[in-house]
């Protein structure tokens, strides 16, 4: 069994990799050829989401420049950022100690009996979407640990070409749940390219009627939903933007994910591949928007 004590005390906001951190020295990195089979995965699935071809010598669209960088990127400080353990101590050494979710457990068996009182959450270190919340005693602990075992038996990212997982090791943790009473907090998900978050994804009421909301960082909307959902700005979100340049500086494309829990927002995760670049976007100009942002750096 593991657990990582994060101190109480916030430390002060960078806005720059920390110079002393191994990271600091690693660029966008791009690997070798891809191979042929994952090439042909790649194309084939793009067409079957967004009935077009895919162009990964000259990606115009987000959705592209995501499967370009399944292909292509291998920089190596993204299976650390992905690694929902491993990155806190990162997020806590730029941001502050209190921007961060403590673990209360991790390891790869979770225990045969409730290990903590409800509620939390436990979910994967080394996926997306596996997740299961604990509210109190009469959920069943059996079901939650067979979900586990589950994560663990299966490599994640693999069969959509996703290699920053390869190398994440994999792993359960338990964290305390994040919000105020039963339902799931607010899911703010920031688009940050070259050090600069230009879209904010709000995600509501993801239990019951999962809905999400684009606008950009004035809180204008950008996708279609935008009139239909009444969303406002949460009093953190200066803080948000903050917290998700600095995490995201020195990398053409990261989405930075928290929570809005008060005064100090509380941090979610990283995430490279957002859908697999795969989900359609509404209206489908905003792919294109969100691509010439990915591109702006690269042309200069």
């Amino acid at each position: 069994m593991q657990t990582d004590v994060i101190p109480s005390t916030t430390t002060p906001l960078l806005v720059t990799w920390p110079r002393t951190s191994p990271l600091a020295s690693f660029g966008e990195k791009a690997g070798p050829a891809p191979a042929l089979a994952a090439w042909i995965r790649v194309h084939l699935t793009y067409w079957w989401r967004h009935r077009r071809r895919l162009s990964i010598d000259r990606p115009r669209r987000f959705t592209e420049f995501v499967q370009r960088r399944k292909l292509i990127d291998r920089d190596p400080r993204i299976p650390l950022m992905i690694d929902k353990v491993g990155v806190k101590p990162f997020v806590a050494n730029v941001l502050g100690a209190d921007w961060v979710t403590p673990t209360l457990w991790s390891g790869e068996i979770l225990p045969g009996q409730l290990p903590f009182p409800a509620p939390f959450v436990v979910k994967s270190r080394h996926g997306c979407n596996q997740c299961r919340i604990v509210r109190d005693t009469s959920d069943d602990w059996n079901a939650v640990r067979s979900a586990a075992a589950a994560w663990m038996r299966r490599p994640y990212g693999l069969w959509l070409d996703e290699w920053g997982y390869r190398d994440v090791p994999r792993g359960v943790l338990i964290e305390p749940f994040v919000g105020e009473g039963p339902a799931l907090p607010i899911d703010y998900k920031l688009y940050v390219f070259h050090g600069r978050v230009e879209a904010i994804q709000v995600h509501v009421d993801r239990e019951t009627c999962h809905r999400w909301v684009i606008f950009d960082r004035d809180w204008r909307g950008m996708s279609t939903s935008a009139d239909r959902l009444d969303v406002r700005p949460p009093i953190s979100l200066p803080l948000m933007i903050e917290g998700a340049e600095a995490l995201g500086r020195g990398f053409e494309f990261v989405r930075v994910d928290f929570y809005d829990t008060g005064v100090i927002p509380r941090f979610g995760e990283m995430t490279f591949y957002p859908g697999s670049g795969l989900d359609p976007f509404d209206p489908p100009r905003l792919d294109e928007l969100l691509g010439s942002h990915w591109n702006r750096i690269s042309v200069d």
